[in-house]
């Protein structure tokens, strides 16, 4: 038994390593379409590695029960097998992780020999399965925990990925069609995504410099061009202006020599890129707005700083002043140059804020340090309007801070959050744990910055959430995804007779309570969204709901919005909008109800339709 736990603990820590290093770290395979099958498999082999680990800990399986631990090995043989072959298929393996491979290969090989004595000789005893401890049982039932959650986070994955895309699920209405080309790199990260719809939705021609094409697929669907290579864009194309949002995230991993050399070369070789690219263009951009950052003025601590202050000394000072330099070359061409020094940015979908609001979601709000630190900060929507702001503005040049005017301590912050969420905050975390775990990159958290916007202010810019109080109640303030308007047009498929029973209800309901609501059979008037990219295939799988002003919701999010305009059904729209149900029901509309629904009605007007030809 010695020698079998040890190949086991070797087997559950190589497979995490694999796991945490190449499939979540280096490959990022949650965050990928086309790695859906990969991740099912992983999946499956996880919970089958899980059931081993838990039935081995505690247990002895006699007779017909033996069978189970056979079958469960046999299985993971096939599995693995298959995963090989899919992941030769989908993707370049490092040679690290072949070689790893390899190794869980030969030692799972060594687990069977060892294994298949004990298996033999419990399968010729009574049918039995026994309580009986080993030396490894609390090691094998914390490797099976363990993995078993890591298999229930990979089949989460694979249901999202496995979904409609985003742009289908969360439709983008295109503007008037303008002559403007706007290029955006760094355009499916958090802040980039908002603008790249922001700017399809005033009807801009986007282009999308990224390195996933997947992720910009996922996300904007034909709405914009997304390409993975500057040199893609010819010399005689034409780009009226550039968003330089491109860089890898700087509160991430700690700043060590080789992290440090990914923040600079992400943003600095990208930006000299597009002054290659300003430099051969026939038609050079008009505007280049460049994102930097407010370290670029390094710890202020309690001094307020401006655009005219000085910069700091440490790393993230100097990271800010090669990229801005980096920037500025592109006025030797004569583009209008405008540097963008954002503070931290609030929104409630991704970014740092849910992050930041989640502990005291729970209950556990803490202050880092003395609670003293400044907090320079911004709206995610301010900092949108804030970018078209200095697109449109022929006398915007120079550096631009982009933090509301008025900062607040960490801790008046924090209080801030708690009061929002009704929650107690009494934590306290000691900024010298901080400190020793993080290294340099804690200045971002228990360093302060008091950033003011003054040359923003100067230059006009108007901003319309200048205090927290105000961003955090457009932040937390719960509000549902509704219609934003009296009149609304809900599209069904009229093919499916469940759907055509449902909605003629609804109809009769709101003829009396919402006269202004039209219900359309979508498989009748497709035409109707095409605006919005979507064709008949896409209307046939999903409810869409678009009111007066262009707003457009789909799925249960328009089921829900129609709910809550109607009497008897306000208060089923109040429970389907509850955080955990809402989840649930959106994966069960994604995965059964919508494609359920679509596949009977399609079969169903094949059968219909020779019996009338």
């Amino acid at each position: 038994m010695f020698v079998l736990g040890i190949s086991i603990t070797t087997q559950a820590i190589l497979g995490g390593i694999d796991n945490l290093w190449h499939h979540e770290l280096t490959a990022r395979l949650p965050s990928k379409r086309t790695a859906a099958p990969e991740l099912a498999l992983h999946a499956l082999r996880e919970s089958l590695y899980g059931f081993l680990f838990f039935a081995l800990a505690w247990y002895e399986w006699h007779g017909v029960s033996a069978l189970f631990i056979a079958a469960a090995l046999a299985a993971e043989v096939v599995t693995t097998l298959v995963d090989f072959l899919v992941e030769d298929r989908t993707r370049r393996l490092p040679p690290f992780e072949r070689i790893l491979h390899t190794l869980l290969a030969i030692n799972f090989g060594v687990m069977l020999a060892l294994l298949t004595p004990d298996l033999l000789a419990w399968g010729r005893l009574p049918t039995a399965i026994l309580y009986k401890t080993n030396a490894y049982s609390w090691i094998f039932s914390f490797f099976g925990f363990g993995i078993s959650l890591w298999s229930l986070r990979n089949f989460l994955a694979v249901l999202n990925l496995t979904r409609p895309p985003s742009w289908v699920r969360n439709p983008l209405t295109a503007g008037e069609p303008s002559a403007r080309v706007v290029l955006v790199t760094g355009g499916t990260g958090f802040i980039g995504r908002h603008l790249v719809r922001r700017l399809v939705r005033r009807g801009d021609n986007v282009v999308v410099l990224t390195r996933s094409l997947d992720k910009a697929l996922d996300l904007f669907g034909p709405h914009v061009r997304a390409l993975s290579t500057l040199a893609a864009i010819g010399d005689a194309e034409r780009i009226d202006a550039i968003i330089n949002l491109a860089g890898a995230p700087i509160l991430a991993f700690p700043w060590t020599g080789k992290r440090r050399g990914t923040l600079l070369g992400s943003r600095i070789e990208v930006t000299r890129g597009l002054v290659e690219l300003i430099a051969r263009l026939k038609s050079p951009p008009k505007v280049l707005v460049s994102a930097s950052a407010i370290g670029f003025y390094g710890i202020t601590n309690q001094e307020p700083v401006d655009e005219h202050s000085a910069p700091g000394g440490m790393f993230q000072s100097g990271l800010c002043q090669e990229w801005e330099a980096a920037a500025r070359a592109a006025e030797d061409f004569g583009v209008r140059v405008a540097r963008v020094r954002m503070g931290l940015v609030l929104g409630a979908d991704a970014g740092p804020f849910p992050r930041l609001a989640l502990p005291h979601r729970m209950g556990l709000g803490a202050v880092l340090g003395d609670g003293h630190q400044w907090m320079s900060w911004i709206h995610i929507e301010d900092l949108l309007r804030l970018f078209e702001f200095l697109l449109k503005t022929p006398g915007a040049r120079g550096a631009f801070n982009a933090v509301s005017p008025h900062p607040v301590p960490h801790r008046q912050f924090q209080q801030s959050i708690a009061r929002q969420l009704h929650r107690p905050m009494w934590l306290r975390i000691p900024a010298a744990w901080f400190r020793m775990g993080l290294g340099e990159m804690s200045q971002l958290l228990v360093d302060g910055q008091r950033v003011l916007p003054n040359r923003t202010v100067a230059m006009g810019f108007y901003f319309r959430f200048q205090t927290l109080d105000k961003a955090l109640a457009d932040l937390l303030g719960l509000r549902p995804r509704a219609l934003s308007s009296a009149s609304a047009n809900i599209y069904f498929n009229g093919d499916c007779p469940v759907c055509r029973a449902e909605m003629r209800h609804y109809s009769l309901i709101c003829s009396s309570s919402a006269p202004a609501i039209q219900f359309i059979d979508s498989s009748r008037h497709a035409e109707e969204l095409v605006h919005c990219g979507l064709r008949r295939e896409h209307l046939e799988r999903r409810v869409y709901a678009c009111d007066a002003e262009g707003r457009l919701l789909s799925g249960m999010s328009a089921l829900i919005a129609l709910w809550s305009r109607m009497p008897h059904y306000s208060l089923l729209a109040r429970i389907m909008r509850l955080p955990l149900i809402s989840q649930a029901a959106e994966l069960i509309y994604d995965h059964i109800v919508a494609p359920g629904l679509a596949l009977w009605a399609s079969r169903r007007t094949r059968v219909i339709e020779p019996r009338v030809l």
